[in-house]
């Protein structure tokens, strides 16, 4: 073993059988999904970035919080999207954010990211199903929006 190199170690382990995965059909099971694990009590105080990690069948492999930000914003690197994607083999993915401020109506900066991250799935073969942006009343789905 060289000192001067070091080793990458990449990891993915699943605790859920995959009979026992929760499929996505539409976005409102990707809601419910996100509403499970997501801290109510940050939801109306500061801006969260998750992505969602779906195999071929659209099952939900697991999540993971890409960046955390401030009351609105929150810095998003594709580069990390895309890092978790590929470490679990990622067939597809559905991104989701929050606004704090309530209005689900997503920014340019919010569909500037979406594109931007879509066109680099394809070229890595990795779907961008949607785009959820999260309020604790309401949400919207880039998807259902036609915005995909």
């Amino acid at each position: 073993m060289n000192p001067n190199i070091s080793e990458i170690k990449v990891r993915y382990s699943s605790k859920v059988k995959h009979n026992e995965l929760k499929s996505i059909t539409c976005s409102m099971d990707v809601v419910e999904i996100l509403r499970s694990f997501w801290n109510k009590d940050i939801l109306e105080y500061k801006e969260e970035f998750y992505v969602l990690i779906l195999s071929r069948a659209n099952k939900v492999r697991g999540y993971h919080k890409i960046s955390e930000g401030g009351a609105s914003a929150t810095l998003v690197d594709p580069k990390m999207i895309f890092s978790v994607a590929l470490k679990c083999n990622a067939c597809a993915v559905i991104l989701a954010h929050n606004h704090p401020s309530g209005n689900t109506k997503p920014s340019q900066s919010d569909i500037d990211l979406t594109k931007k991250i879509k066109e680099g799935g394809k070229i890595l073969e990795i779907s961008v199903l949607d785009h959820i942006i999260l309020t604790s009343e309401n949400y919207y789905s880039f998807a259902d929006e036609g915005v995909m």
